[in-house]
């Protein structure tokens, strides 16, 4: 009869679910603000309006908030799993700062499309095609701090 397995023998697992669901989250917020460049030239009430209104909560409720959720859980299940937090290293801090960052965008987008379903979007399409690039700028430097782990291991 096989023990039960070591949480450190779980890492591959926690790590699988992590970056299969950082992949998910990452489309999301990339997707997103480029449907809203196009929903910001749109009228409202019209069929695009709807469309793209239908578009985005599916992406937000089914794809984003989930991954996002996973992303999280899973990162630190990894994490504990190989008793990376205590002590916790400057690169794992600088790395969690960073995807607080997209958290925080993840949830502004969420404000954004409220505004879009009331009617009452405050933004030009400029301005979602340019903050379109912030994710990919945060994305580099966790994935620059992750290969590299600069500041110890």
């Amino acid at each position: 009869m096989k023990a039960v397995p070591e949480m450190a023998d779980w890492y591959l697992w926690f790590k699988v679910a992590h970056v299969v669901a950082v992949f998910a989250w990452m489309a999301g917020l990339f997707y997103l603000p480029r449907l809203f460049v196009y929903h910001a030239g749109v009228q409202r009430g019209t069929e695009a309006d709807l469309m793209l209104l239908t578009m985005e909560r599916r992406l937000l409720k089914a794809i984003m908030n989930p991954a996002a959720a996973v992303s999280w859980i899973f990162g630190s299940l990894t994490a504990w799993s190989i008793g990376a937090l205590e002590p916790m290293p400057i690169w794992l801090l600088l790395k969690i700062a960073l995807v607080s960052g997209l958290t925080v965008f993840h949830l502004f987008l969420g404000v954004c499309h409220r505004n879009f379903a009331a009617g009452k979007n405050l933004h030009s399409s400029k301005f979602y095609r340019v903050i379109n690039e912030f994710p990919t700028l945060l994305l580099v430097l966790i994935v620059v701090l992750v290969v590299t782990k600069p500041f110890g291991s």
